[in-house]
C-alpha cells in the first residue's frame, strides 16, 4: 500500500514538473504566435511524461516498447508545423521545439529531474537569445529568389548580372525563360540584407521591369 502511495506521489511530481517546463518553452512559442504554442507544448510534455510512465508500468519486460513510440507520434506532429514557400522553409524551429518538449516529458517520466531541469533553461537561451545572434547572421548572408520579368533586349542577361554586382550581391547563375514578347528571369543572389533592399528599391524604379518578386 505504501509503495503505491510512493508511486502516485511520485507521477504527481512528475506530472506538474512537465507541465512546469512545457509551461515554459509553450509561453515563448506563444509569444511569438507560433503554430504550437503554449497548450499545444503542455500537451506535448505532459503526454510524453505519462507514456513514459505507462511505458515502465505496462511493459514490463521490455519497458521502452511504448516510449519508443512517442518519437513517432512526435514526427507527425512536427512535420505539420513545417511550411514550404517559394521563399524557403519555415516552422522548422517550432518542430523541433515540439520534439525538445517530447525529449523532456520522457526524460521526467523516466525520473531524469537533473538533466531535464537544466535542459529547460537550455532550450529557452537558445530560442530567446540565439534569435538575435541568428538575425545578425541574416543581416549579413542571406540568399533570396528574385523573379524579374521583363521585355526582351539583347544584353538583358548582361545588365542585370552586371546591376547585382553593382549592389555586392553575388549570383548563383540565372535562367531565362521566354513567354510572349516577355523574358521571365530567375536568379539566386546571396549578400547583406541591406544590399538585397537597396537592389529592391532599384528594381521598382526601372520602368522597364513589368513585375517581379523576391
Amino acid at each position: 500500500m505504501n509503495n503505491l502511495l510512493d508511486n502516485f506521489h511520485e507521477d504527481i511530481v512528475k506530472l506538474l514538473l512537465s507541465l512546469l517546463m512545457g509551461s515554459i518553452i509553450g509561453a515563448e512559442r506563444e509569444y511569438r504566435s507560433k503554430s504550437a504554442g503554449f497548450r499545444t507544448l503542455i500537451m506535448v510534455c505532459v503526454g510524453s511524461t505519462l507514456f513514459t510512465i505507462f511505458s515502465i508500468r505496462i511493459g514490463t519486460a521490455n519497458p521502452d516498447r511504448i516510449a519508443a513510440n512517442i518519437i513517432t507520434g512526435i514526427g507527425f506532429l512536427g512535420a505539420g508545423a513545417i511550411f514550404r514557400s517559394d521563399n524557403g522553409v519555415s516552422g522548422l524551429t517550432t518542430a523541433t521545439t515540439i520534439w525538445m518538449a517530447a525529449a523532456l516529458g520522457m526524460g521526467v517520466g523516466s525520473g531524469e529531474y537533473i538533466i531535464c531541469c537544466v535542459a529547460t533553461p537550455v532550450i529557452l537561451t537558445v530560442l530567446l537569445l540565439f534569435t538575435k545572434l541568428e538575425k545578425l547572421i541574416d543581416d549579413t548572408h542571406m540568399i533570396r529568389t528574385y523573379k524579374i520579368i521583363c521585355r526582351y533586349h539583347v544584353d538583358m542577361y548582361d545588365n542585370f548580372e552586371k546591376r547585382f554586382s553593382e549592389f555586392n550581391l553575388k549570383s548563383r547563375g540565372g535562367k531565362l525563360t521566354k513567354r510572349d514578347d516577355l523574358i521571365i528571369g530567375s536568379w539566386e543572389l546571396k549578400g547583406s540584407r541591406k544590399n538585397h533592399d537597396l537592389l529592391t528599391h532599384n528594381l521598382t524604379l526601372d520602368e522597364q521591369i513589368k513585375e517581379f518578386d523576391c
